[in-house]
């Protein structure tokens, strides 16, 4: 009995030896992963240097459009009967403008206020009124405006360019600014001892507005309209500087 017992734990032992290099032989995969690298990253050392620059083209251009205010005032004894006096005026007035060829007629304006006596208190009410005549026809547009003079006073004149002939202006422009970018941008990047560039970033941005006058009568001279109509002020329109700026950030190469 005791030569069998020793020879089931010979044959024990020798089991778990041979359990033991069949382990020992198996690969270790945990520790022959190898763990993910994260994206390489460029050196800033290696970076191309940038360059932001700014380039502009701009013109001068004859404004094709004229504004002229006309104003109308009214008396009353009363506030509703002055906002209602203004309101009849006003219509008739636009009205008798309306359907003048190449003449845009519209209203500006409604204002109602007291006339105070030395006493400090209400003696009537005064109200006043714009309309507006904006053309391309210069002298259309003075024709009407000489043609309402007996109800109204010009108050104001002023000229513009139109939105078309800006622009179309602008596209002009932006062919000049473009190019003097690009003329730049290489001149910067030969300046630096690189042979070119390439584009990172563009902006474009433009400039140039109206030109207004300064007013030229006051409503309160509408009885002596007759002696003072558009008829009579030269509108001769001055130039309007329209410029195309283009901004970018190069890449030197």
């Amino acid at each position: 009995m005791f030569k069998h017992s020793v020879f089931s734990l010979t044959k024990l032992g020798a089991a778990c030896a041979a359990v033991a290099a069949i382990a020992a032989a198996q690969p270790v995969y945990a520790q022959s992963q190898a763990p993910a690298s994260a994206p390489a990253t460029e050196p800033a050392a290696n970076r191309s240097p940038e360059l932001t620059l700014q380039a502009m083209a701009s013109s001068e251009v004859k404004q094709d459009t004229v504004r002229i205010s006309l104003s109308a005032e009214v008396d009353a004894p009363d506030q509703p009967a002055a906002g209602q006096k203004l309101t009849a005026a006003l219509e008739d007035v636009v009205k008798r403008a309306r359907g003048t060829k190449d003449v845009e007629v519209r209203t500006s304006g409604f204002n109602v206020w007291p006339n105070m006596n030395n006493k400090g208190k209400i003696s009537s009410w005064r109200g006043q009124g714009e309309i507006v005549l904006e053309s391309k026809d210069f002298a259309a547009a003075a024709a009407l405006a000489s043609k309402l003079s007996d109800k109204t006073a010009i108050s104001n004149i002023s000229f513009s360019l139109s939105p078309a002939a800006r622009e179309a202006e602008e596209r002009k422009l932006l062919k000049e600014a473009a190019q003097a970018f690009k003329d730049r941008a290489l001149a910067a990047a030969n300046a630096f001892g690189f042979s070119g560039y390439r584009l990172s970033k563009l902006e474009l941005g433009g400039a140039g507005g109206p030109t207004p006058m300064p007013r030229m009568m006051g409503a309160a001279m509408a009885k002596d309209a007759s002696s003072f109509s558009a008829a009579n002020v030269p509108l001769e329109a001055g130039n309007v500087t329209v410029s195309v700026a283009v901004n970018g950030t190069i890449v030197l190469q």
